[in-house]
């Protein structure tokens, strides 16, 4: 995934050797986990094939994290896009922020052309809080726990 330019294009980045990716890796998804909030690793149930990592992770604004927040993200290999894993992990991380983490809000930000993802955070009930317009374009979206929340199926 790391080495594919058309997965890495809504990312902010280039595509990642092997060895970029590894240390990467080793650097972030590596470390110690605080309060459940990081980005886990996405399989498929029937075999185990990794499909990608999902999550939550905490909504940092300067140097603080902002308390009852976290940020939802997907990043899926391009062979299983379209097949709906984004929705599937984005509403099970959206249960679990809210009704394991008792979070208040969660929030995330997707380039303007990035259609797909646009929808998947439609579907899910976020709604956009602010357009950030410059060389790459954003969507902030944001997502709150109200009493009675429906999560589109």
């Amino acid at each position: 995934m790391e080495a594919d330019a058309e997965v890495r294009r809504y990312v902010g980045g280039a595509p990642r050797t092997r060895e970029a990716a590894e240390q990467r890796f080793w650097e972030r998804a590596m470390q110690p986990v605080e309060g459940r909030l990081a980005m886990w690793a996405t399989v498929l149930k029937e075999d185990g094939r990794y499909v990608g990592r999902c999550g939550l992770y905490p909504n940092i604004r300067g140097d603080q994290k902002v308390a009852g927040e976290a940020v939802l993200a997907f990043y899926i290999a391009r062979q299983f896009w379209g097949q709906g894993f984004a929705s599937e992990a984005g509403r099970a991380f959206v249960e679990f922020g809210f009704d394991e983490l008792k979070l208040e809000r969660i929030v995330t930000a997707v380039q303007v052309e990035n259609t797909a993802s646009v929808r998947v955070l439609e579907k899910l009930g976020f709604v956009i809080a602010s357009h950030e317009i410059g060389p790459r374009s954003f969507y902030h979206f944001e997502l709150s726990s109200p009493a009675g929340r429906a999560v589109e199926r």
